[in-house]
C-alpha cells in the first residue's frame, strides 16, 4: 500500500482549485466580452453615469434601437447582410454634439470617423451578420459597417477598409 502524504494531497487540491478558478475566470471573461454593451463619452448631452459623463448602453438598450441592415461585402467577408442600429441613432440617443467619433475596440485599436459619414453612408453598428449574432471571434460584438458595395470608389482600398472597425466597445464623441 502506498502512503500519500498530506502535503502531496494539499498540493494536488491547490492545483485543482487553481485550475477550476482559472476556468471560471476565463468563462466569466468570455461571457463579459461577448455581451452586447457600448460606452459613449465625450461631447454628449445625456448620460447614464453622471459622475463619469458617460452613457452606458446595455444589450437591451442597443436592441431597442431601430434595426437597419446593410448588405455588402468587406475585405474580410463575402457579401453578407449586417444588422444593427444606425450610428446616427446612437449619437442622437446620447445627445452628441461633436463632429467626429473615435471608436475603441477590445483589441486596443482606435479609429476616428467623421459624424458626417452617418448622413452620407447610413453607417450602422452591426450586432449580427446573416441573422447570426456576432461573436468576439467573428468581428463582434459590434462591427461598424459601411455600404461598401453602394460606394465602391469611395470605400475601397486601405482608406475604406480602415472605416470597418470591429470588436467595438466604446465611442468617444469629439
Amino acid at each position: 500500500m502506498t502512503k500519500v502524504s498530506a502535503g502531496m494531497y494539499g498540493r494536488k487540491r491547490a492545483y485543482w482549485m487553481l485550475a477550476m478558478g482559472l476556468n471560471f475566470a476565463l468563462a466569466a471573461w468570455g461571457a463579459q466580452a461577448q455581451s452586447l454593451a457600448l460606452d459613449v463619452t465625450g461631447k454628449i448631452g445625456k448620460s447614464t453615469d453622471a459622475a463619469h459623463r458617460a452613457y452606458h448602453f446595455t444589450e437591451a438598450q442597443l436592441l431597442a434601437l431601430p434595426a437597419h441592415s446593410i448588405t455588402t461585402a468587406t475585405t474580410w467577408t463575402v457579401r453578407s447582410t449586417f444588422t444593427g442600429p444606425l450610428l446616427a441613432d446612437i449619437l442622437k440617443t446620447v445627445g452628441a454634439y461633436g463632429s467626429e467619433v473615435e471608436l475603441h475596440t477590445f483589441d486596443d485599436y482606435t479609429y476616428t470617423v467623421p459624424v458626417s459619414d452617418c448622413d452620407r453612408y447610413g453607417v450602422i453598428v452591426a450586432y449580427s451578420m446573416n441573422g447570426q449574432r456576432l461573436k468576439m471571434s467573428d468581428f463582434g460584438p459590434l462591427f461598424l459597417i459601411y455600404p461598401r458595395d453602394a460606394f465602391p470608389a469611395e470605400l475601397a482600398g486601405a482608406s475604406g477598409d480602415s472605416k470597418f472597425v470591429w470588436q467595438i466597445k466604446a465611442l468617444i464623441v469629439k
